[in-house]
This record gives structure tokens, C-alpha cells and sequence, in this order.
């Protein structure tokens, strides 16, 4: 099992109408491209939210070609997406973990 973890820093004047993205369009979206099965979003605690929260979105694959799928074929365009609607009012890094137990 493979998971694919997508940590993004919203600030308050877009965290609303983040969120509401996040559950309507952006998630479901990645769904549908079939690379994963399953999702879970958490916010992170125990951060500095002067300027706004942060989230992170782990998403599930069974292998990692499937990832590597996504990787090529989806992620770029929806990277360009979401710079495109929250310009640096929303700031993201990710990580590819394996789990070994």
C-alpha cells in the first residue's frame, strides 16, 4: 500500500471557499482518475494558524505504478489548477510513503 500525501498551508481569507473546493471538486476529481482508492483529509494540529490552517489530504493506492500514473498523467494539470484559483494564498508539498506494517 502506497500513500501519497499532499500537505497544503490555507490562508484564512480562502479557507472557506478552500475547503468547500476541496470537498466538491478537487478531491472527487483525483477519485475519478482511478490511481486511488480511497482518501482521508485531516487538518493538522499543534501548527501556527496565525496566517491559516493546515491540511493534509493522504491518498490510497495499492501499487506504486498506479501513483506513478497519476503522477504523469494528472498532476501537473491540477497543480496548474489549483495555482491558478489560489495563487499563494494556498501553498502545498507532498511525499510518497510506503507502509511496511
Amino acid at each position: 500500500m502506497f500513500i501519497y500525501n499532499v500537505t497544503t498551508y490555507v490562508h484564512w481569507s480562502i479557507h472557506e471557499a478552500w475547503v468547500q473546493w476541496m470537498r466538491a471538486e478537487r478531491l472527487p476529481a483525483i477519485i475519478a482518475t482511478g490511481c486511488f482508492d480511497r482518501f482521508q483529509m485531516v487538518r493538522v494540529l499543534e501548527t501556527d494558524e496565525t496566517e491559516g490552517p493546515t491540511y493534509a489530504v493522504q491518498y490510497f493506492s495499492h501499487s506504486k505504478d498506479d501513483y506513478l500514473r497519476y503522477i504523469e498523467n494528472y498532476e501537473p494539470r491540477l497543480r496548474e489548477e489549483g495555482r491558478s484559483k489560489w495563487g499563494e494564498y494556498s501553498i502545498s508539498f507532498s511525499s510518497l510513503m510506503e507502509v511496511v506494517h
